[in-house]
């Protein structure tokens, strides 16, 4: 089949690799370039024990003092609040305890073979380099503080996560520059991460480019269809490309196309910022997650790169630097020997579900198009898997996966 791609970010990407590796011709279309829109900006988490969602159990009743607090994890920009509150209530209702469970036993069943998935992707294109295999540190301030964690921390542990508990004396071996902040971790071992997401999905993409595959630049805005499937994908600039069939992995861009598909999801973007320390002058050998901050921490070959903040303000809007600005108090509040002389920011767009699960599937009423969007906070960590899934449902396999809760016709 001749496939066209719809996304040149790491789902994008990866669903095009393992489409080649089945035989398939594979045209990507994309208005930016590859790895360039919010895959740029991830924290470069690869993490099996990533699989709770967003909204935890009693989360809702934090929200009004994090939106209170201008250096709290949480904003809404003025003005957006009724068009974000949909969203936000089917949020609060994805929070509840049995639906937490039933979300993190599938987002486990996505992650857990985050490696196995990479691995003929990286070996093929000679990028084993970008990917290590190093363990990620949840950190707090004491055991007391970590048991306002411990609840989701169990239900990983049930779902077959390995987390193994640290005391103070060897969180300090493990990660010196963590002594004096932090005095009990939780290590996980099999969790690893990228040195480089820009620079991976790069890497893959110009695998397939040399594969065979082809570029197109511009925004897909409609398909042509006939007969229960899709002959063509028109762009924003009238170019009409015909296709044997189409993966719509437009991350964030994606709702106005699953609607043309005639699927209602509700799709919103929660901005993401992120600071990179350039001038790092810290020893880390983990990604350090500190809940009680907020912070996501991880050694990259650019420098030390911090990230945790949500926005809500749609596609439109300037940047809030003042979010990326927390980012970096906090990260000199966890080190304060951090030399934070040179950085750069950066704000994306995350594409989220209120579930917290993308949609991964066939269009209902498209036999020929298939959706791979709405990772959220784990894109780089389910793009290689939600790819190899994309190719058996498009080869009429059967799925490694159990994809029922990700289904696209689910809302």
């Amino acid at each position: 089949m001749h496939v066209l791609v719809l996304g040149t970010g790491i789902v994008g990407t990866c669903a095009g690799a393992w489409l080649q590796r089945d035989g398939h011709q594979v045209t990507f279309v994309s208005p930016v370039p590859p790895g360039e829109a919010c895959s740029f900006g991830n924290a470069g988490s690869l993490s099996p024990s990533a699989c709770l969602p967003v909204g935890m159990p009693g989360m809702w009743k934090q929200v009004p003092g994090w939106l209170r607090d201008p250096d709290g994890p949480l904003r809404i920009r003025p003005g957006y609040l009724a068009q974000v509150t949909p969203w936000l209530l089917r949020f609060v209702r994805a929070s509840r305890k049995p639906e937490v469970e039933r979300i993190s036993a599938a987002l486990r069943g996505l992650l857990a073979p985050i490696f196995e998935s990479y691995e003929p992707l990286l070996q093929h294109a000679g990028a084993q380099a970008l990917v290590r295999r190093t363990g990620c540190l949840y950190v707090y301030s004491s055991d007391a503080a970590a048991a306002r964690w411990r609840w989701g921390m169990e239900l990983r542990r049930n779902l077959g996560v390995d987390l193994r508990d640290v005391g103070a004396e060897q969180l300090a071996q493990l990660e010196p520059d963590l002594r004096g902040r932090f005095r009990f971790g939780i290590l996980a071992p099999e969790n690893g991460s990228t040195v480089d997401p820009e620079a991976l999905v790069k890497a893959l993409h110009r695998q397939c480019m040399a594969d065979g595959a082809a570029m197109v630049s511009g925004a897909a805005e409609s398909f042509e269809a006939a007969g229960g499937k899709v002959r063509a994908v028109r762009l924003a600039d009238g170019q009409v490309l015909p296709c044997d069939g189409v993966v719509v992995a437009t991350g964030a861009w994606s709702r106005p196309l699953a609607a043309a598909l005639d699927l209602k999801v509700p799709l919103e973007t929660q901005r993401g910022y992120h600071v990179t320390v350039h001038s790092n002058n810290l020893g880390l050998r983990h990604t350090v997650m500190a809940p009680e901050y907020n912070l996501m921490v991880n050694p990259m070959a650019m420098g030390l790169r911090l990230a945790g903040s949500v926005e809500f303000a749609g596609l439109q809007p300037p940047p809030d630097w003042r979010r990326a600005d927390v980012l970096l108090a906090k990260g000199r509040e966890m080190f304060p020997q951090l030399d934070a002389s040179r950085t750069s920011r950066w704000m994306g767009h995350r594409p989220c579900l209120p579930d917290s699960l993308p949609v991964i599937g066939r269009a209902p009423r498209m036999e020929n198009a298939w959706l791979a969007f709405g990772h959220g906070h784990v894109g780089m960590c389910g793009g290689a898997t939600t790819g190899r899934e994309i190719a058996h449902l498009v080869a009429g396999r059967p799925p490694q996966v159990d994809l029922a809760p990700f289904r696209p016709d689910r809302f």
